[in-house]
């Protein structure tokens, strides 16, 4: 399978996955320089080719058909993310192979010889074993048992035991370790020493491990499991060195929860004797183990008196510490039982922000009351109902709006057999679960635990089977790769158990208390209240006093474990459900056969594992044309206003579990600083995030509902409506066998499956969009607002927003409506026009007259939209100019224009924005003028004016001769360069730069096509020529970002910065490494990067300028959005594309200017000069050489910040097309 097309597959039918996983999961034998790969060639193809046939067997044995015996493989190392298949059978036991049985394949008895034999003629070669990464490492014993490898034969179709599926069982080393050899000796146990992690990856994993095991022990609430899995860890030289006091206080939580003390005395003793100091929550523990065992005061006293003496104070442990369920009231009694006076200490005093940008924001003395919403008390209490129900499902099912195929006799059987076999399935998935439960509880010789049986116990085993179903439900026909399903099955259920903690802690019912009262600050029927959201909630929360704290004490699993517990699920899943052969036709042995196959695709030399369903449940899937959808409930938009973030990691969703910051991989950097930051600093983005999220919407019907009509007939791809699968070229008729296949035909062929898999992508996502919108199209809804580590903002429901395209942006009105006023009605057509794309370079007022002229067409375009002169259909946005048509018509139509009630968003758009922060931040006079921060009758296009400074170029060099100039002439246009102007200041490069131009010459039909390569290179060279000298300052800021990253990043330091908000940020780019997990279904590489490896220099040095001007813009955003909050406008925004009623426009236009100029006054370059001198360049970072010798260097480049131009910054205040 192609790349191209196995990308299609991911991303498509059933791999619309949300907001997507950033990570690479893949199987790798080779990456090696070309005499390498000779060497290896011919043991790697034959190595390939076991891979699949021995996955064949695999799955013949899971289907009660023992026909092949297959010897135990182990795994070998070739270098850090390269491997081979090492098998290690004992030398001298025979292995028996059973007969064929049935159908099976014909003289699988000689099948198996040969490829027993043929493995026995690996060994020799790969007679390797590589050290297990630290996300291997496991108990003691289970590592001792490991360091034994027996050989057995596989002798019956039993589920295998989950040897590869351990978090915990395996010994410690590093996958940097060079591969040992191992002689392989009968029974004879291998006794390996054991090894310490050798970087910090191994041991932040390890650590996190341990203490994701122990949380669950807590949450099962299995006390002796949880000590004794302690002191195995405590017991074992390479785990006692990444043990920390918190390990211990899960444990000792467990017992507290019990009330025994004296097994929590012996922990605190065990803790002190491995040299590690009790914290505050273990004195919080202690005490609440006293409270509950109701102990005497003498065992009170002496913790109380151990607390002081550890240099805490006994109030400390009701401000700092968090708690569950009962847990406060049990310290608080304990304490009282000695001190029967003792008060709770009052709630600190809020904390107010003291950023010079929100002096105003946040005085008291100029602050209003927060604007209501038009529902009453009860309505918005009914509606937070809703949302919890939704979420407490987990998962909501809706009716597509796919147009209903007639219920054929066909379809009706279809839907009854798919509806008998899914409780058969739901009932074989059960008790395939529950047998591998059983079989992992039952103790070993060595070891006493299975390290995922805890993980599946979590869940009621009803909850597991519903996951593993809807992943069945939602798999494509083409497939789905197998480390995506895994991770998406182990995610899964993190995310229900995350739920099921915050019901077991009592969480929910605070935030169900807290909430009703919380209603009273935006119900039309309660008093005016002068609070944010997130201050009035913090109130509420303070006054509640007792009960659960609403931040959970949590640990994320790693993605070693969701990858083994996902693929453990995906096993049972491919061995429990089948389907009888004969069910679509009777003429064939009823013979059950797998519904699910796990095959390889191979693109270059990587392999990837794919399970796709057999093609008798496809056909009866698509026979039945089934009408609903299922969502997880946190892709849905919210039915009530969402919860106020109040910190890092908590906010957004009643229940769905939800980061303030997104994240990649299994990067933690990011929330350990925003934990770290002091909660005010946060406090401005937090209140920007709010004010987004509480914008209500509703849905457009009528464009809704023309939109779906052309999506249900055959679709329109001009319009953006995908076509149906049905209109997908048909691929041509082979000639012949594949032999005789011609390269052109078999290029064509490709071509057509590509279309129909992109195709498919394009309609599965049109639909889900749809689909979700028809849903709540009767609802008032919202989108709780995070963001990325830049600082800008995204809705977190991820298929239907306000960020989508066109189609999804027409069908979004506000919820709330405001008059027109006067000038309403001149914005509303000034917008068409700016939808229109036709007057980009017009004057407002000749935007407004134009509009004037075809006022014709326009309500035409309203009255007829599919039947008349169909004018909308010829703009840019045609599905936003249709609906703003129709706002027009209604507007003009009623008796007063200015008292006409509007629900309907105007946009004003930033002129190529990141050119305009590094203007004013460089105070660049000629490039001021270029990007319109400086007063003008006309708007200034800087793609045009790139343009015509590279035609000058051209000009001069085809005068001297040079080919090349003299091709392009005619050719050189502001389309051809536009893409690039706009991506250089987020840091595009000239290669990347080519590859834009040259697909924009592309589409010029007359351009020769044998000077494209030539043409694009010379022009990429003088777009970057034109830009140097139009922003002369704007270079010389990116090249000091550039310059400053790269000697960062060199001396092995992630680049680090704070906004002028106040928001912390960090880069996440860090060397991939690979880590290889042996699971039964198949091995998988898997490349994470994360905090504890090294930097990735390039990726570091490239990504800073874009990211720090991207961290800029957002900054912008933030500060407008607060201050339209203080005038009482509805804003959202689109990155820089900024919404508003149309009534409100010129407010909007007013503050967004402030904001662009107060920001910009800060001393920005000067302050992150200052701020990196400190963090990366002072004494106390390190005293070894190298790292002076880089300080040096970097000291004297942060310290030379460029110098800025004459640019007035007020100007901007005047500027009519900064913002248009």
């Amino acid at each position: 399978m192609s790349l191209l097309r196995l990308r299609a597959v991911l991303r498509g039918p059933g791999g619309l996955r949300g907001p997507g996983i950033p990570w690479r999961i893949f199987r790798s034998y080779s990456s090696a320089s070309t005499k390498e790969k000779a060497n290896r060639n011919g043991p790697c193809e034959r190595t390939e080719l076991l891979e699949v046939l021995k996955a064949r067997a695999k799955q013949l044995q899971g289907s009660n058909i023992p026909e092949v015996t297959v010897s135990k493989v182990e795994l070998a190392a070739l270098d850090n993310d390269k491997y081979q298949e090492a098998v290690v059978p004992g030398p001298k036991e025979k292995q028996p192979i059973p007969r064929a049985q049935g159908n099976g394949l014909a003289r699988s008895s000689n099948w198996a010889k040969k490829l027993q034999k043929e493995m026995y003629s690996q060994q020799p070669k790969m007679k390797q074993e590589l050290p297990s990464a630290a996300s291997q490492l496991g108990l003691e014993s289970q590592a001792k048992a490991e360091a034994t490898p027996k050989t057995k034969t596989m002798k019956s179709p039993k589920i295998p035991k989950m040897k590869a599926t351990t978090a915990w069982n395996q010994s410690s080393g590093s996958p940097h370790n060079k591969p040992r050899v191992v002689e392989v000796k009968g029974a004879e146990e291998l006794k390996r020493p054991q090894r310490m992690p050798k970087d910090k990856s191994n041991q932040q994993v390890l650590q996190q491990t341990i203490q994701t095991n122990l949380e669950c022990f807590l949450f099962l609430q299995q006390a002796e499991e949880a000590e004794r899995y302690l002191l195995l860890c405590h017991n074992s030289p390479v785990k006692r060195k990444v043990l920390d006091v918190g390990a211990f206080n899960i444990v000792m939580r467990i017992w507290a929860r019990k009330g025994c003390l004296n097994r929590l005395d012996r922990l605190f003793s065990i803790l002190e004797a491995a040299g590690l100091q009790p914290n505050l929550d273990s004195y919080a523990t202690a005490l609440e183990c006293t409270g509950r065992s109701q102990s005497p005061p003498k065992a009170i006293l002496r913790y109380l008196q151990q607390l002081n003496s550890s240099g805490f104070h006994v109030d400390e442990l009701f401000q700092k510490c968090l708690f569950e369920e009962d847990e406060k009231e049990m310290v608080l009694q304990a304490i009282r039982t000695v001190q029967p006076n003792y008060q709770l200490p009052p709630p600190p005093s809020p904390k107010i922000c003291k950023s010079s940008l929100l002096q105003d924001f946040y005085s008291r003395e100029t602050m209003g009351s927060y604007p209501k919403l038009d529902f009453s008390v009860k309505e918005l209490q009914e509606r937070f109902q809703q949302q919890l129900e939704m979420e407490l499902k987990n998962t909501v099912t809706i009716e597509s709006v796919e147009a209903a195929k007639p219920l054929t006799p066909q379809a009706i059987k279809a839907r009854e057999l798919l509806g008998t076999l899914r409780s058969q399935w739901r009932d074989a998935i059960l008790q395939a679960l529950q047998s591998s439960k059983r079989s992992m509880a039952r103790p070993k010789r060595l070891s006493k635990y299975n390290v995922l049986y805890p993980y599946l116990c979590l869940l009621p085993d009803e909850e597991y089977v519903d996951i593993m179903l809807q992943i069945l439900n939602d798999l494509s026909p083409q497939g789905e790769s197998l480390a995506v399903l895994a991770r998406e099955l182990g995610s899964k259920v993190y995310d229900r158990y995350i739920i099921q903690r915050k019901l077991h802690s009592g969480q929910l019912e605070k935030v169900q208390q807290i909430y009703e009262s919380y209603i009273q600050l935006l119900a039309k029927d309660s008093q005016p209240k002068q609070y944010l959201p997130r201050e009035y909630w913090e109130k509420l929360v303070a006054e509640a006093g007792f009960g659960p704290s609403l931040n959970l004490k949590t640990c994320s699993w790693p993605c070693v474990l969701l990858m083994r517990l996902g693929m453990h699920l995906l096993e049972l899943l491919v061995k429990a459900v089948k389907v009888p052969r004969n069910i679509l036709n009777r003429r064939l042995e009823s013979k059950p056969i797998p519904v699910l196959y796990h095959v390889y695709s191979f693109y270059s030399n990587w392999q990837v594992g794919l399970i796709r369903p057999h093609p008798i449940f496809s056909q009866l899937v698509s026979n039945a044309a089934e009408t609903t959808l299922t969502f997880n409930s946190s892709a849905m938009p919210m039915l009530c206003p969402p919860v106020p973030w109040t910190s890092p990691t908590f906010g957004a969703f009643v229940l769905n579990d939800t980061k303030l910051m997104r994240f990649m991989d299994d990067t933690t950097h990011h929330q350990l600083l925003l934990e770290q930051c002091p909660l005010v600093n946060l406090h401005p983005v937090l209140d920007a995030l709010n004010q987004l999220g509480n914008c209500a919407w509703k849905i457009n019907q009528p464009v809704l509902d023309i939109i779906i009509s052309i999506f249900n007939d055959k679709g329109d791809e001009k319009l953006d409506i995908p076509p149906p699968l049905s209109e997908a070229p048909k691929p041509p008729t082979p000639p012949g066998n594949s032999s005789t296949w011609s390269k052109s035909f078999k290029h064509e062929v490709f071509l057509c499956k590509k279309k129909a898999a992109e195709m498919h992508s394009l309609r599965m996502d049109a639909l889900y969009k749809l689909s979700i919108a028809n849903y709540v199209r009767d609802k008032v809804f919202w989108f709780p607002h995070n963001m990325d580590f830049r600082g800008r903002t995204y809705p977190c429901p991820p298929y239907f927003n306000h960020l989508g395209n066109d189609v999804t942006r027409a069908i979004l009105l506000f919820a709330e409506g405001r008059p027109l006023g006067p000038k309403g009605l001149d914005w509303l057509k000034i917008h068409l026009i700016n939808l229109t794309g036709l007057k980009k370079k017009n004057a407002l007022q000749e935007r407004l007259d134009y509009a004037n002229e075809i006022m014709e067409d326009i309500l035409d375009s309203a009255d007829h939209p599919l039947t008349g002169r169909k004018w909308w259909m010829d703009t840019d946005e045609p599905w936003q100019a249709l609906a703003c048509c129709m706002e027009i018509a209604k507007a003009s139509r009623s008796p007063d224009p200015a008292a006409y009630i509007s629900h309907f968003p105007v946009h004003q758009d930033g002129s190529c924005n990141g050119l305009q922060h590094y203007a004013a931040l460089g105070r660049d006079l000629s490039g001021a003028a270029s990007v319109n921060l400086v007063p003008c009758g006309l708007p200034q296009d800087v793609y045009s004016a790139v343009a015509q400074q590279v035609e000058e170029f051209r000009k001069k060099d085809a005068e001297r001769g040079l080919k090349i100039a003299q091709v392009l002439q005619g050719f050189i246009s502001r389309k051809v360069v536009k893409q690039t102007v706009m991506t250089v200041v987020y840091g595009v490069t000239r290669y990347g730069g080519r590859l834009q131009i040259e697909k924009r010459l592309k589409e010029i039909d007359e351009f020769p096509e044998e000077y494209l390569w030539e043409a694009s290179h010379y022009l990429v060279k003088q777009v970057f020529n034109s830009i140097k000298e139009m922003f002369s300052a704007t270079r010389d800021i990116q090249n000091w970002l550039t310059e400053s990253a790269k000697l960062i990043a060199q001396s092995g330091r992630t680049v680090e910065w704070v906004t002028p908000l106040g928001l912390p940020i960090i880069q996440p780019y860090y060397r991939s490494r690979s880590t290889v997990l042996n699971c039964g279904m198949q091995r998988l590489s898997v490349k994470t990067s994360n905090s504890s490896q090294k930097p990735d220099t390039v990726k570091q040095k490239n990504a800073f300028p874009p990211n720090f001007i991207h961290s800029l813009d957002s900054t912008h955003m933030m500060l407008t959005a607060l201050h339209c909050l203080r005038k009482g406008l509805t804003f959202v925004s689109v990155h820089d594309c900024y919404w508003t009623h149309a009534l409100t426009v010129d407010v909007m236009n007013q503050v967004c200017r402030q904001q662009f100029v107060a920001l910009h006054s800060e001393k920005i370059l000067q302050d992150l000069s200052e701020f990196m001198l400190e963090k990366y360049c002072s004494s106390s970072s390190s005293s070894t050489e190298p790292i002076a010798h880089w300080q040096k260097r970097l000291k004297e480049q942060l310290s030379n910040v460029p110098r800025t131009g004459e640019f007035n910054l007020k100007q901007v205040m005047d500027s009519t097309y900064f913002f248009s």
